[in-house]
């Protein structure tokens, strides 16, 4: 059976189902796996196009490159490991390591392309339930703003995520 886990945006409470896809990113799909649950801010992306994502601290493994794509379609799921020093944080957040960028799309016309070039992520998932909520949800955050929005990832089947 295919692993799955859930994407939730707190403040608009939404909720989405993604299935792993193992067989294309099986490095990617452990690491992240391993490290769920993963929680944090969520932010809209200033060039990448249609794009929401949460910054976390390195996993405890590093699946390196695999299924890279420059342009993901709605309902995708990719992993980044982005230098600190590239991207635009609050000070508060610059600790000098990388984070891990966990990012979804919910629309067309997405071109991975960043100020240092091409910025191809793994894609590990892909969104099988509600990504017109997601893409309601995420679309809120690009015209109404990300203010105290939370990004959250976790197992469809842990018992005690289901309970909330």
């Amino acid at each position: 059976m295919a692993r799955q886990i859930e994407i939730l945006f707190t403040k608009r409470n939404v909720r989405g189902v993604a299935t792993l896809l193992d067989e294309e990113a099986p490095r990617t799909c452990d690491a992240v796996w391993n490290a769920l649950p993963l929680e944090g801010d969520a932010y809209h992306a200033r060039w990448a196009g249609r794009e929401v994502y949460t910054l976390v601290p390195p996993l405890e493994s590093d699946p390196g490159k695999e299924n890279a794509t420059i342009m993901p379609i709605g309902g995708d799921l990719l992993y980044f490991e982005v230098d600190a020093a590239s991207i635009d944080i609050p000070p508060e957040r610059r600790t000098g390591q990388p984070f891990i960028d966990i990012a979804l799309f919910y629309g067309r016309n997405n071109f991975l392309l960043g100020p240092a070039g091409y910025m191809p992520g793994n894609l590990f998932a892909t969104v099988t339930e509600n990504l017109e909520g997601l893409a309601a949800a995420c679309e809120s955050i690009w015209r109404e703003g990300f203010a105290g929005e939370r990004m959250v990832i976790r197992r469809i089947d842990d018992p005690e995520d289901r309970e909330r």
